[in-house]
Parts: C-alpha cells; structure tokens; sequence
C-alpha cells in the first residue's frame, strides 16, 4: 500500500520542535535519539503523555515502545488526541515484549511476534513512496553483520506500508492507527556521539539503527532539518601522470564513457610529474573541461608525507606543490583544484592546520583518522557531516570505493554529503566496465547528481536551511563556499563556519569584495542578501605561513623519489597488467 502524500496542512511551521515522550522513568534511549535530531538541525523538547494532551498544538512524538503504549491508549479512547499528532516514530529499545504488545496493537493482529533475523539477510527498501525514502529508495542491503529483529504481522489487518523489510519479516513500516501516521523500527536508535571505530562509517553495519530514524526526522522535518541544495559527484583517480594511457586506463577511452552514463572524474595528480605531461592528452583534457580535471595528491607521493608532524617542513612541502602546479599550468594551460588528495590516505592534524593556511581549499580522503599517536577523537555525528572538521577546523571530504556499494553512497546523499568515488587504475582492468557500471547505478538513485570537479564539490557541499520566509541558515566547511537564492523573493543569507583560531583569518570576500565578519563561540558568521536566481562564491582567506629557512631536499632525497616515480610507472604500467592477464 502507497504511503499517503503529504499535503501543505501536514507541513510543520517553521519553530517546530520535536516533541520527545516521556516515559515513568528517563531512557537512554530517547538521549541517543535527541541527540541524532540535534545533528540533523531539529529542536527537542521532552513532555510527558499528561503535560502534552493537556497543552495546545499538534506534534511528530518520537518515543520508546514503553512510552508510546499510553498514547495509543488514549488514542483508542479519544478521537481528539489524534488530531494533536501529525506522526509518531516508535523505536524498539528495552524489553522486546513491551514492543511486541504495542506492534500487536497498532497492527490489530494478536498473533503479531517479534523475530531473530539473521546476518544472511537481504533487506530491501521499499520504492513505493520515493519521496519518504529518497535517495534510498529501492535499494537492496545484504551485509549487515549482525543479528537483527523484525516483526512478523499479519498485512490483512491494518493499513501498512512496509519501508525495510525482507521476506515477510519487517524492521521499519508505516501504520495508520486511528488515523494518525505511525512509524514503528524494530531497531534501537544510533548513538551518534560514539566514537568512529574505523577509518569510515558502514552504514551496512548500522543499517537498521541508523536509517529508519534519519529517514523519518528528514521526512518529519523537512521544512526546519539541514538540507544539502545540491549533491555534487565526482570520480577521483588517484596517481596517473597525464598520457594518453597509464596502467589500463586510457583518457580517450575514458572520455567515451563519461560522455555515455554521464560523469566526470578528477586526475588526483602528483606535482612532482609537472613537466611530464603528454601535450595530446592535455589537449584531451583542455577541451573537455566539463569532464576531465585535476586535483593536487601530495607532492612527491613518497610514503607518509603527510604524516610528519614538523609544520616548517609541511609548509614547505605543500608550497612547493602548489608552485610545481603552477609550473604545470603555465607549461600546459590546464588548471588545476587547490584541493590536496593525501598519498595513500595518510595525514597529520599539523598537515590539516599547514594546508589551511597555505592556499587549499580543502581535502578529499578515504581515511577519517590521522596518524598522529593521539588521535583525535572522531564520532560518528563528525564523519556523518557534510566534512570531517576535526583536524583545525579544516575540511576531510571523505569518498568511497566502489566495493563500499551503493548504500553507503545512498546513505551519504541522505545525510547531505557529497558523492565522491575513488578508483586507480587498476580499477579499470576491464576497461573501466564495472566501475562505470556501479557509477551508472548510483545515477540511477533517486536523487540528482552534480557531476563537477573537486573545486565545485567543496563550495557547493553546504548544508541549510530556512529558519524564517526570509531568512536562510548556511553553514559551510570549505575555504570557499558558492550559494545560490534559489526562491522568487529577495533573501538573507547568515553564513557561519566552525573556526577557533579565528585570529588567523584575515578577510572574507564575496564577489571579490570584502564583507564585514564576526567570531564567537567557535565559529566566524557573515551575512549576504541575495537576489532571486542570484549566486555569489564567498572566499575566506587565512594568514600564510612562513617557508622561510626550511632546507631544499638532499639530492639523495631526490634520487630516490624519482626512482619510486619511476619503479612505480614501471609496475603500474607493465607488472601489474601482466598479473591481471594471467
């Protein structure tokens, strides 16, 4: 059964709050649910089933079996407590029985139970109602790595619309319940606060505690929850000098592919290959700027060099980059991203804080964890945001390998971050089929992708929202940030950016010009009054640091980078093709 469409008097007003249902006693539980709707931008407030039917106005009630099962009993003696509900989300947490006696009641099937769902299971999310389930919408997850529970109904009963199930056993459906829209998960909700315990987030490990409820709070909320206004996309290829072909990647080939599914991929390039560009494949790349660009990935992409924790040196190393960029573009014409893609994932947080100050933009990487031997904490609410702004203050854009599947990409979209997919070029040893393959099916999402370069991903990878008619929240994460007033009418625009050295910025441009900016509370705030249809890119620009008295390289130094260069083009080009056609 189709989930019923929502209509402008569903709509909550703007100040809406989340109304949270307590229970005889405080839960856990409803903390770690608070805390998910304080990342996703949504106000809480915690009432009892008293103080909330005796109070005024209507609200999406969010509670724990325990504490639902008294308003569904109030609900089953008066009609005019359903008028005070827009919706309600249920989640399983403590005694299973008490979920089990209050699924029985909102299904109206006595024999409804609760069941072990095992690790083999695929669950399946439904496509019947696209706009509840988003960029999620019809997926198939079957690694979730854990026992799960879901409930066994009889669908003859009740007016249901499954949202994740498989079989016929269910883990999140939506109930009508004496009119009012129920959504029960058999799940318990995400801590969000936990720290990360890998390098990434697997949403495929989570699935069941993680995207029930941030499925409905961006439904619930969608008016007054953070918002991404785009979905930027890019492919990252990490290593390969600009020649017509590199290992089993051929540009012109490649080229023919992007033109076909649509996509476009950045070049993570090494600055150290500056003047060794193959003017055919520059010109390739000169005339299809829409699909071909390059991004900047460390210097001479040694072992670790961004692992170093000695900032004179970093600075050093990441000037020199950029200046061999420049080389580059001065030599070929190509442009390139201030964006720094970290050799082999590897950084430290004194690499992060010299990048900052040193022209970057930002950085794209798979790895969410530094090296250094205390590693900052990061959790999960850090790597679930549109960056990882752990490391001072500075932008970690994290991106997928295509083996991570779709639903993580899917799940990311859901979140508001962008979609960035990381190969190298043994990826494309079949000349790049199932690499397009799986790009063609994350199109195929239901949620549009910007295709664009690296640059482009970073100023548009904001998220907002509307906190009046007239007045947009945006908060931004990147060195530069381009926003766009979208609507008919004329907007305020209150831009805000997480910085607690604010004593090193030295000025925030729009347009170019110099707009006045304030500090607290960690963070720098500026406004923009935007036209209809207007655009502007803002540029926030940091004090640069000294490179001064920092030694060149030892020529032994350079010795060996350059036969690693080449021991590495060897392989890449020879050795391994050979291991693949074998």
């Amino acid at each position: 059964m189709r989930a019923s469409p929502r209509n402008d008097a569903d709509k909550p007003a703007v100040n809406e709050k989340a109304l949270l249902l307590r229970g005889v006693e405080e839960s856990s539980a409803l903390a770690r649910l608070e805390k998910l709707l304080t990342f996703l931008g949504v106000e809480c407030i915690r009432k009892t089933v008293g103080e909330f039917l005796s109070g005024h106005g209507r609200a999406h009630v969010l509670a724990t079996p325990e504490a639902f099962s008294e308003l569904a009993g109030e609900l089953e003696k008066n009609n005019v407590t359903a008028e005070k509900i827009h919706s309600a989300f249920v989640f399983a947490s403590g005694d299973p029985t008490r979920f089990t006696a209050l699924g029985r009641q909102i299904t109206y099937d006595p024999a409804a139970s609760l069941i072990q769902v095992d690790e083999e299971a695929v669950w399946s999310v439904s496509a019947v109602d696209p706009r509840f389930a988003q960029s999620m919408s019809g997926l198939q997850i079957a690694e979730t790595k854990s026992t799960e529970t879901a409930l066994i109904f009889d669908e003859t009963k009740c007016k249901a619309t499954k949202i994740i199930s498989s079989g016929n056993a269910t883990a999140f459906a939506r109930f009508e319940f004496q009119s009012v829209p129920i959504f029960l998960s058999t799940a318990d909700v995400i801590d969000v606060d936990a720290p990360l315990s890998a390098n990434v987030f697997d949403v495929r490990t989570h699935f069941l505690s993680a995207v029930p409820a941030v499925l409905y709070v961006k439904w619930a909320f969608a008016e007054i929850c953070w918002q991404a206004p785009d979905t930027c996309a890019c492919l990252v290829i990490d290593d390969p000098p600009l020649r017509p072909r590199y290992g089993f990647l051929n540009f012109q080939h490649l080229l023919g592919l992007m033109e076909r599914v649509n996509f476009c991929a950045s070049i993570a390039f090494i600055p150290w290959n500056w003047n060794r560009s193959a003017q055919r494949t520059v010109r390739l790349f000169k005339e299809n700027p829409k699909r071909f660009s390059i991004s900047i990935h460390g210097c001479d992409h040694t072992g670790g060099e961004y692992g170093s924790h000695n900032r004179d040196w970093l600075a050093w190393k990441s000037t020199e980059a950029l200046s061999r960029m420049t080389r580059h573009q001065s030599r070929t014409g190509l442009s390139h991203d201030r964006v720094m893609v970290f050799p082999q994932g590897v950084f430290s947080d004194a690499a992060m804080s010299v990048l900052k100050r040193t022209g970057f933009i930002g950085v794209v990487n798979t790895e969410a964890l530094s090296v250094d031997a205390e590693v900052r904490p990061v959790t999960i609410a850090d790597y679930w945001n549109v960056a990882v702004m752990n490391y001072s203050d500075f932008p970690i854009f994290t991106r997928r390998y295509p083996w991570a599947g779709e639903a993580n990409f899917a799940f990311d979209i859901l979140l508001g971050k962008p979609c960035i997919i990381v190969v190298h070029h043994n990826d494309c040893h079949d000349d790049c089929r199932h690499v397009v393959e799986f790009i063609d099916r994350l199109n195929r999402l239901n949620r549009h992708l910007r295709w664009t370069n690296l640059s482009d991903v970073i100023r548009r990878s904001v998220r907002q929202r509307e906190v009046s008619p007239y007045v947009v929240e945006v908060e931004i994460f990147g060195s530069e940030a381009r926003v766009e007033n979208s609507s008919a009418q004329k907007k305020l625009f209150r831009f805000s950016k997480r910085e607690a050295a604010p004593e090193t910025v030295t000025e925030v441009r729009a347009a170019g010009q110099p707009i006045k900016w304030t500090a607290a509370n960690r963070r720098i705030e500026f406004e923009l009054e935007l036209h209809p249809s207007e655009s502007r890119t803002v540029v926030i620009a940091f004090k640069e640091l000294s490179v001064h008295g920092v030694q060149r390289e030892s020529l032994r130094y350079q010795v060996r980078t350059m036969v690693r260069r080449y021991l590495c083009e060897l392989r890449d080009n020879y050795v391994t093709g050979k291991s693949f056609s074998n």
